[in-house]
């Protein structure tokens, strides 16, 4: 979003009545699909500020730097990081199994995913600008964008499974981490305190200042399924 703020500000100064659009703006009533964005548009082609050959090759940047856009509209929790984050998954590596009682006799909900006898975590979450208040979908990030970013991967529990994969979503791509449980206990940036009285439960909080300290665990969607028997091992070793 920020990056189309930018372009419609640079073309609002060439606008012939710029203030008085600008307090219209301020003051606007929006409903969906008609808001800000669509007033402020509307104005600058008919002034022929904007050319529709322009705006068309906006609106195609625009897209191409949000096809996860819809990913930040998941406003329920458990819908994002269990319907939405384990199929994902799921689709890239087919040969996960849900688990239960028949595969694990000791099953009981603290893991989400089997690959054989690996039990695997799945956490997710989505880069914000942690200085916006509002919707998800309006602090939204580039993975280019300049702006301190925010992901949080919650309720972590490294004693109930083997390896724990991480995904993480900016508007643009899409990144992957496996990661044993070990290796999360271990970690500096985890954090064993998100709920009092909540014993052998953490949370990790993932941000510019500590993202490159997690690059050997970063993987290739291609690369997942192999990637979750390689954590294993080391989880073992």
């Amino acid at each position: 979003m920020e990056y189309l703020q930018e372009e419609l500000d640079r073309l609002l100064k060439e606008y012939p009545h710029q203030r008085e659009l600008r307090d219209r703006l301020d003051s606007l009533a929006s409903v969906y699909p008609f808001n800000e964005y669509e007033y402020l548009i509307s104005h600058l082609l008919a002034a022929n500020v904007l050319t529709l050959d322009a705006y068309v090759e906006i609106r195609d940047e625009y897209i191409a730097r949000n096809l996860n856009l819809y990913i930040y509209e998941i406003t329920a929790p458990r819908k994002f990081g269990e319907s939405w984050a384990q199929g994902h998954l799921h689709a890239l590596v087919p040969n996960l199994q849900k688990p239960s009682k028949k595969l694990d006799p000791n099953y009981s909900g603290q893991y989400d995913f089997m690959l054989g006898k690996i039990r695997i975590e799945v956490k997710a979450s989505r880069a914000v600008d942690k200085e916006k208040d509002g919707p998800l979908y309006t602090k939204a990030l580039s993975h280019r964008s300049k702006k301190d970013f925010l992901m949080n991967f919650q309720q972590i529990k490294p004693d109930c499974c083997d390896v724990f994969v991480w995904i993480a979503v900016w508007t643009d791509v899409i990144w992957y981490w496996v990661l044993s449980a070990r290796e999360v206990r271990e970690n500096e940036f985890y954090s064993v305190s998100q709920h009092r009285g909540n014993v052998g439960e953490g949370q990790l909080h993932l941000k510019r200042e500590n993202i490159r300290d997690f690059d050997e665990y970063k993987i290739k969607p291609n690369r997942l399924e192999q990637a979750i028997r390689n954590a294993y091992k080391r989880n073992l070793a």
